[in-house]
């Protein structure tokens, strides 16, 4: 009997044991609740402090939240150290399997170390290089095993775009701290320029999520899933060119309720910058477009039970600007999870006389005890 073969060891948020994927899934979900009771919602307040000085319930429900949110903070860090070592120590127990591990554990490992050394003795500017160029480093060798492992070109230009996206901040910080360490007073080449192109690509890559991770395809013949395809694009379509000329529409209508919505977009602009680093300089109707397209994908993978799904919600809700050493982490994290799916085809034919079972599945990175 002559067959294909192709086997396909899936990176399930099963693979790694029960503490690993509870604190993962805990992760995920503080991590986005941190992201807007914290990041968000305590900049809400400063940009309403004139309303939360005139009545006093608004001043206490900011104040609760922002301490929860604070307290969200605390958790994120613990849990995001707790699922980092767990999946560091999972490669040690599999080396080998990976073809950067001998890099990536030891330079991780180091990071983590350097972390905890700059909590308890801040770092000054050649700490904060330091610190970033060896995160860079690390980065470039997960994307590069990222890469080593056959993948659709979709995930390929996906990863490709977002690595240049947080490269853009990178060199941003890492340019300008060094020119500020040396005692420059000359503005860094590009630094600008360079930091607006990484904001695009991030952009850019929050809308390939789901191309890359989604499974929208107009080739499909599942009637259901084409209809379920159909009703998001058009939903989609329509959102994005609601809100591209939400301005035109509402100044149609009333300058007055333009002014508003201009005042209001500059609000939300402002917030999210503080809080993830966008600036919005593009128009708004592509960030929105980015979020649904991240969003739908994430809850996509995650109730798969898939960890590409818990990686890519980490990995976008650090944001753009990682200004707090959590959020690094996160992303370092965010790309070690999508790293887990291990692909192995065999394009040639094979004969077998035997009927073909159910493989074995073995962990990718060894079985967490």
């Amino acid at each position: 009997m002559t067959i294909e073969t192709a086997v396909k060891t899936v990176g399930r948020a099963d693979e790694q044991g029960l503490l690993f994927d509870t604190a993962a899934k805990f992760l995920l979900w503080a991590a986005f609740f941190e992201l807007v009771l914290y990041r968000l919602v305590s900049r809400l307040g400063m940009h309403l402090s004139k309303l939360a000085a005139k009545y006093e319930s608004v001043r206490i429900t900011f104040k609760v939240l922002s301490s929860m949110g604070f307290t969200l903070l605390n958790l994120v860090s613990m849990l995001v150290f707790l699922v980092l070592t767990l999946a560091l120590l999972n490669k040690v127990r599999g080396i080998g399997s990976g073809r950067y591990d001998a890099l990536v554990v030891p330079a991780s490992s180091g990071l983590l170390l350097l972390t905890v050394g700059f909590l308890i003795f801040p770092p000054a500017m050649l700490g904060a290089v330091v610190y970033n160029v060896v995160f860079w480093a690390i980065l470039l060798l997960l994307v590069a095993e990222y890469l080593s492992i056959p993948r659709p070109w979709s995930q390929r230009i996906m990863i490709v775009v977002y690595l240049l996206g947080i490269s853009g901040w990178l060199y941003y910080q890492v340019v300008s701290t060094t020119y500020g360490l040396a005692g420059s007073l000359e503005a860094p080449p590009l630094v600008h320029e360079i930091n607006r192109a990484g904001e695009a690509f991030m952009v850019l890559a929050s809308l390939l999520v789901f191309w890359a991770y989604g499974g929208f395809s107009l080739r499909s013949k599942n009637k259901r899933q084409q209809r379920r395809n159909i009703a998001f694009a058009l939903t989609a379509a329509a959102s994005f060119v609601l809100l591209l000329f939400v301005d035109t529409l509402a100044g149609w209508y009333d300058p007055a309720v333009a002014l508003e919505v201009r005042k209001a977009g500059e609000g939300i602009g402002w917030i999210f910058q503080m809080g993830m680093g966008y600036t919005f300089y593009l128009p708004f109707a592509l960030y929105m477009a980015g979020l649904l397209a991240w969003s739908y994908t994430v809850v996509k993978l995650y109730t798969q039970g898939r960890y590409e799904g818990i990686g890519l919600g980490l990995m976008f809700l650090a944001g753009y600007a990682l200004q707090l050493s959590h959020l690094t982490l996160m992303v370092l994290l965010g790309v070690l999870l999508l790293t887990l799916e291990r692909r192995r085809t065999s394009g040639t034919s094979t004969r077998t006389d035997e009927p073909v079972l159910a493989g074995e599945q073995h962990p990718l990175l060894g079985q967490q005890a």
